[in-house]
């Protein structure tokens, strides 16, 4: 085990690497490191995050805190597939949790946007929250990549396994974080971005007795009847170029301009990855599929939505969303959670599924991580004012 533990620590970079006397309870496999700098301007250097997990998530002009010192732990869960190749492990159900030495008594959880790995929110997320005293932890959600729908042994299984790894990373960073601290976190926030978001939904509508509240930076919308991805997204590529056709299925007017690289890059192939997970007897081209005829509905009950939240909640979600069309997504999830459920919406106008498209636009689109920023400042006044009234 101790020559384990000294490969990994190779692998993970120079710092100062060693067993440590914190266990992530549940965990097969971990490993800590002593780091002067948790944020991603120290771990870039020693190895501690994967700058091709959070690639083109923020514009180039974000600029993000630094020196935070403290300690970084990565492992992994018991599971049995093994998409992911980070650190040489194969393994998924990989995390990686970072305790800062000046901490606030908080902890912010987080899953992963799109199929990317454990560090995709190393930079959106991990650099803010951690200078301001936060614990971070966030996980891989047990598969990852274009194959991670072949994780699982029946349609909708690797979806609801995201689920039950962002539970068990919770329960287990608030353990760490109390063992490392002498006490255990004060307030636990969930935030995440696209399928990030979506985890935010789903647990605090059905594990919100382990958070204080969360932020859903466009969350993806699943429904078993109405709106969610494999209506709209089809609906689209059937339509295109059709300008009436596309607005037809969700997309705003004004997002026209960012319809030809959403077309070539995320409508088909995003189409095609869900509709395997939740669908796989499916043959027929992504265009042509019909999800009120094909009714996968087993699939999608094991991940659908309700809006029945039982935790503060702020959405976020930007006008121009070219991916998950903000009237197919977040204005529905809104209608969901209704008027009288601890939630607050903002719809972002010129936001875009992807803050790296602003370096592209600057004139025509708005970057979504200020906003984020400055809810979560807000939801974190908003839970302590909740814990004051009577």
């Amino acid at each position: 085990m101790l020559l384990a533990l000294t490969l990994v620590a190779s692998l993970l970079g120079p710092a100062q690497a060693h067993p440590g006397p914190l266990t992530v309870p549940g965990a097969e496999h971990q490993v800590s490191a002593t780091l002067a700098d948790l944020t991603t301007a120290g771990t870039v250097k020693t190895g501690h995050t994967d700058p091709a997990d959070w690639a083109g998530l923020h514009s180039a002009a974000t600029v993000n805190p630094t020196g935070v010192p403290g300690v970084q732990i990565d492992g992994y869960f018991p599971d049995t597939s093994t998409t992911n190749a980070t650190h040489g492990w194969n393994h998924d159900s990989q995390f990686v949790i970072r305790l800062p030495d000046d901490w606030n008594g908080g902890l912010v959880v987080s899953g992963t946007p799109g199929n990317r790995e454990q560090y995709a929110n190393d930079f959106t997320i991990s650099d803010w929250v951690l200078s301001k005293g936060y614990a971070f932890a966030s996980t891989d959600k047990g598969n990852t990549g274009v194959s991670f729908h072949t994780d699982g042994r029946r349609p909708g299984d690797a979806i609801a396994e995201w689920n039950q790894r962002v539970t068990q990373l919770t329960v287990a960073a608030k353990a760490v974080a109390a063992r490392h601290y002498g006490e255990r976190p004060d307030k636990t926030f969930m935030a995440g971005i696209s399928n990030g978001g979506y985890l935010v939904r789903w647990q605090l509508e059905n594990r919100g007795h382990l958070y204080d509240g969360g932020i859903d930076w466009e969350g993806t919308l699943w429904r078993l009847k109405g709106d969610n991805l494999l209506n709209y997204l089809p609906q689209a590529l059937r339509a295109y170029p059709d300008e009436a056709g596309v607005r037809a299925a969700g997309f705003a007017a004004g997002s026209e301009f960012l319809w030809p690289f959403h077309r070539q890059y995320y409508w088909e192939l995003t189409t095609e990855l869900y509709q395997k997970e939740l669908d796989p007897s499916y043959t027929g081209a992504p265009a042509d599929y019909d999800y009120d005829a094909r009714k996968p509905y087993a699939a999608v009950a094991k991940i659908a939505l309700t809006g029945r939240i039982t935790k503060p909640l702020i959405t976020l979600h930007g006008t121009l969303d070219t991916l998950l069309p903000i009237s197919r997504d977040s204005d529905v999830y809104a209608k969901m959670v209704g008027p009288h459920r601890p939630f607050r919406y903002y719809r972002v106008e010129g936001g875009n599924h992807l803050d790296s498209l602003v370096d592209l636009y600057p004139d025509k689109l708005k970057p979504i991580l200020p906003v984020f920023r400055d809810a979560f400042a807000e939801l974190s006044a908003w839970v302590a004012e909740r814990r004051l009234s009577p």
